[in-house]
């Protein structure tokens, strides 16, 4: 051997037996497909919007009151020089109010088309995953002013997530109607 192919022949040395001496990978687990959400509380109960529907999270902004619209209405309020409409959901689907303060409860965004939409729901539990097998088609337990707008659920440690439509509400002409008269 000569001087240049010594060190070449060590290292094929050392590749070959590296290869026989490691041990191979662990067999690849099937992997569950997830589904995911932005979770909340509405009058108590679980929902959880799909991914896609809303675009932020904020506390409640300071807004201005207009006059004759619905109660479920709040206001209006200025988000970036954007006119964000405040709708309290537990006022539009009649459903009890929490006891939490207006500084507690949170907003989600919505945003379709034309429509820019502020939904103040009780608490944001931030993104939640589901296993999508663990959907369920007509979850239990659902208001009955809210069902059209609750596409199924999911269920996660004994408990049901109910998948709620924010696009379905934005389509709905009794959202859209805000004149008191």
């Amino acid at each position: 051997m000569s001087a240049q192919t010594a060190p070449f022949a060590v290292l094929t040395d050392i590749a070959q037996r590296s290869r026989s001496m490691a041990a191979g990978l662990p067999e690849q687990q099937e992997a569950v497909e997830l589904w995911n959400g932005i979770g909340f509380i509405l009058a108590g109960e679980r929902y959880v919007a799909p991914m896609g529907e809303v675009t932020e999270i904020l506390h409640v902004p300071r807004f201005t009151h207009i006059p004759g619209v619905r109660p479920f209405l709040l206001g209006a309020a200025n988000v970036r020089g954007r006119l964000l409409p405040l709708v309290d959901l537990a006022s539009f689907f009649d459903i009890p109010r929490s006891s939490r303060s207006l500084r507690e409860r949170r907003v989600l965004v919505v945003e379709e088309g034309d429509i820019f939409s502020g939904l103040v729901v009780d608490s944001v539990l931030g993104m939640q995953y589901f296993a999508s097998d663990s959907f369920k088609d007509a979850p239990k337990g659902v208001p009955e002013n809210v069902r059209p707008f609750v596409t199924g659920g999911y269920e996660r440690n004994e408990e049901v997530w109910k998948v709620f439509s924010a696009v379905d509400l934005l389509d709905d002409e009794r959202f859209l109607d805000v004149a008191q008269w």
